[in-house]
């Protein structure tokens, strides 16, 4: 296990990097911060002899720090109530590209990892790559059998390098919530928990693989919308490869029209895609920038790059529908009845002083274009109001709040005069009267009713393994709870020695790195 000298070295080297670019100063003028919090952000500037005034630069910072740091730069992008909302929209801009790793190493890690040589398995691959990113590249190639595909190989060390990083994050975050306050309502520990389950995810190429296949499977019926094929013969853990796609990136609005596309077709097309994979499959791309979607020929969309996927289960899907169709509608008494059904706002609260609040955040919004006022802007609004209704985070919302932001900006570039309210409502409408219309309700209890009598037999079983009529070995009585040297330490304050030195040391190394930036 590191020690707590190791997580606040690399903490003290992380926030001089910050510092010199001016992205703590943020945290220092924010009055909901932790003071604890306030005071380190104002060490690290001081000890770097910069001032609050100037541009500041988080995008930046988080790139110097490293890999792992881009990735949480990019997740942070998408909490404006947990880093500020200059700090997110600066981070929406973070770029993961990075220097290529050589050739030769990426030859022998393929190599490796298959264990067998490199001309087994392709024909040939480009030494020259289409992409290098924080946590692997990518290479074209011709698999032995002649088909023209993509080879996605993780960086060497970077599972090591990324652990190593998130173990820090997750002893920052623990001794931040455990501030109190807002620190704990915005639940930092769960920010991290998430990040580390994406990067692990990220991490292992063959649940990128599987995630492409479901994604296929959930939009095989949805036309001018494609996933590429995965070859799994030749895709493991550190290597992924893919079909080759043959298209326009979607970000070259001119070249689309100079082959002759229709772009308003296009950006329907691609809400409509998202739409499909968040509410009715519940599972979706959540990394849809303008670099990872393509159009073919024929105008079809294809996705590309699925390390980073959201999922919502079919309740939380049935509230995140009733709550757009209620906003696009107006109905804002329903849209807060939902919060308080879903427990996203405590029920000490107001359901009437919350539909209120929607209400200003939604109503500015309704029938205009989005160059005017945009989905965007409306969650950021929402965003401002979760403090006053001491709304608890929930990941999975704001996982798909980045992502319908990232749909939203391509769709605006393809066709400015696009109404996502307008887009989205029929659809949202077909699917709530499908899945909560009285039909739906009758199929549901049908089945919940007919999976609880074919349980009955599992759990009589349970009961009687739980409950022995007779005989068996008597159940332990229960056992004392006894204090720990440990948690005596703790309680009369010994424990906080270790700390207390970490404490100097790490103030050192701000010190020490300020002075050093200097020389």
């Amino acid at each position: 296990m590191t020690s707590s000298v190791t997580h606040l070295y690399r903490l003290a080297r992380w926030g001089i990097t910050l510092a010199r670019r001016r992205a703590l100063v943020g945290i220092e003028d924010d009055p909901n911060a932790p003071p604890q919090v306030r005071r380190l952000a104002r060490l690290a500037r001081l000890a770097t002899f910069t001032g609050k005034q100037g541009e500041r630069d988080y995008a930046g910072a988080f790139r110097a720090i490293g890999p792992a740091a881009i990735k949480l730069g990019q997740s942070l992008a998408t909490r404006p109530d947990l880093v500020g909302e200059e700090a997110a929209h600066n981070l929406l801009s973070l770029q993961d590209n990075l220097p290529p790793v050589s050739f030769a190493e990426i030859e022998a890690q393929i190599a490796a990892t298959f264990d067998q040589p490199l001309d087994t398995l392709f024909a040939e691959i480009d030494p020259e790559p289409v992409g290098a990113a924080s946590i692997a590249q990518v290479h074209k190639g011709v698999t032995t059998d002649g088909r023209t595909v993509a080879v996605k190989v993780l960086r060497p060390g970077i599972r090591e390098k990324f652990a190593q990083d998130i173990e820090t994050y997750e002893w920052a975050a623990a001794h931040v919530e455990a501030m109190g306050g807002e620190a704990t309502r915005l639940r930092p520990r769960l920010t991290i928990a998430n990040f580390k389950r994406w990067s692990h995810s990220e991490l292992d190429l063959r649940r990128e693989a599987a995630s492409a296949s479901e994604l296929a499977e959930d939009m095989s019926g949805v036309g001018g919308y494609r996933i590429p094929a995965v070859d799994w013969d030749r895709t493991n853990g550190r290597v992924l490869t893919i079909e080759w796609v043959d298209g326009v990136k979607i970000s070259r609005r001119d070249e689309l029209l100079a082959r002759g596309h229709d772009l308003n077709a296009i950006s329907n097309r691609l809400v409509l895609s998202f739409l499909t994979q968040a509410i009715s499959a519940g599972f979706f791309h959540a990394d849809m920038h303008q670099g990872n979607l393509f159009v073919e020929d024929d105008g079809t969309i294809v996705a590309i790059d699925f390390g980073i996927m959201g999922r919502i289960d079919l309740r939380a899907r049935q509230w995140l529908a009733e709550i757009l169709y209620g906003l696009t509608t107006g109905n804002y008494k329903r849209v807060a009845e939902i919060h308080f059904e879903a427990q996203y706002v405590p029920s000490y609260h107001s359901v009437g002083e919350f539909a209120t609040a929607l209400r200003a955040v939604g109503e500015p919004m309704r029938g205009k274009p989005v160059k005017e006022l945009s989905v965007g802007n409306m969650l950021d609004g929402l965003f401002a109001i979760t403090r006053d209704f001491d709304m608890q985070t929930q990941p999975h919302l704001l996982l798909l709040q980045k992502t319908m932001v990232m749909v939203e900006g391509i769709a605006t570039q393809l066709n400015p005069e696009i109404n996502m309210w307008d887009t989205a409502a029929p659809f949202v409408r077909s699917w709530i009267r499908d899945e909560l219309g009285p039909e739906a309700a009758v199929a549901d209890r049908i089945k919940e009713d007919t999976e609880t009598l074919f349980r009955l037999p599992g759990l009589i079983r349970r009961i009687e393994d739980r409950f022995p009529a007779k005989g068996g070995a008597p159940e332990s009585a229960p056992l004392p709870d006894i204090a720990l040297l440990t948690d005596k330490r703790e309680r009369s304050g010994g424990g906080w020695i270790g700390y207390f030195v970490a404490g100097l040391f790490g103030a050192g190394a701000v010190w020490g790195a300020g002075l050093a930036g200097l020389l």
